[in-house]
């Protein structure tokens, strides 16, 4: 990493039935205070979901206590970095849900949408079809003006302001998805996760969620099929291709 990009961001989420309370809540404050962190983790009956930044020691030392809970020993972790801290706080709060769709029965920890990793959707998308020879679709499901930052070619979104609007807009898509294998993404994974769940709750077949979102893809295939950048919700607004701060 050069040294003109001293400070790690680090994005993770999972789904898992959490205690999430006020005790647990001071518990990440506190140990994120204590190593200077700066952004915001979400605590829910669902799950965690994090946007968190600081220095390499810090943000590895968060990483190993949070994975000292045998619940998220296994906690993946999308990596970026940036020149200076893009958080102006440190936020820790409890929520009903870590993504808010409104449909509370959706758990994706009782059973996960199948995920396609980053260089087999590359195969399909060089191709033009999947290994079974089924139209490989990108369904994109941020906000609009996320979309507008950049995205993968030709996919297909719906214009939506927030992502519990997803559910009503996806319903009347049956007859225009049939037939075609279906890939929901977005920035880290949790939105595209819940989404191919919901989807396949309603009666769509052959969805798959892209595996770590379109960070995890920079990271391990880079912009093939993809144009211009991606939105994060940090004062850097958008990365590129290489992970680094769009300028």
């Amino acid at each position: 990493m050069p040294n003109s990009f001293p400070i790690i961001n680090i994005a993770a989420y999972k789904f898992i039935t959490l205690d999430a309370d006020h005790c647990m809540q001071q518990q990440f404050l506190e140990h994120c205070t204590r190593l200077a962190l700066k952004g915001t983790v979400l605590l829910s009956p669902e799950g965690i979901n994090l946007f968190i930044a600081g220095t390499r020691d810090a943000t590895d030392a968060l990483l190993i206590w949070i994975r000292s809970d045998p619940q998220l020993a296994d906690l993946e972790v999308k990596e970026s970095c940036s020149a200076v801290q893009p958080f102006k706080r440190m936020l820790v709060k409890l929520k009903p849900e870590i993504i808010t769709m409104r449909h509370p029965l959706i758990k994706p920890e009782l059973g996960r949408a199948p995920s396609v990793a980053a260089a087999k959707l590359k195969q399909w998308l060089d191709a033009g079809h999947d290994d079974h020879g089924l139209p490989v679709v990108m369904l994109d499901t941020r906000n609009g003006f996320e979309v507008e930052v950049g995205s993968f070619d030709n996919a297909i979104d719906y214009d939506i302001e927030k992502f519990s609007e997803f559910p009503e807009k996806i319903a009347q898509q049956h007859d225009a998805l049939a037939g075609k294998t279906i890939v929901t993404f977005c920035t880290g994974g949790i939105r595209c996760e819940k989404a191919a769940v919901y989807m396949q709750e309603i009666g769509f077949e052959n969805v798959y969620q892209l595996e770590g979102g379109i960070l995890k893809y920079f990271e391990e295939v880079g912009s093939a099929h993809y144009s211009k950048n991606c939105f994060v919700f940090d004062d850097r607004r958008a990365v590129d291709a290489e992970l680094m701060p769009y300028q």
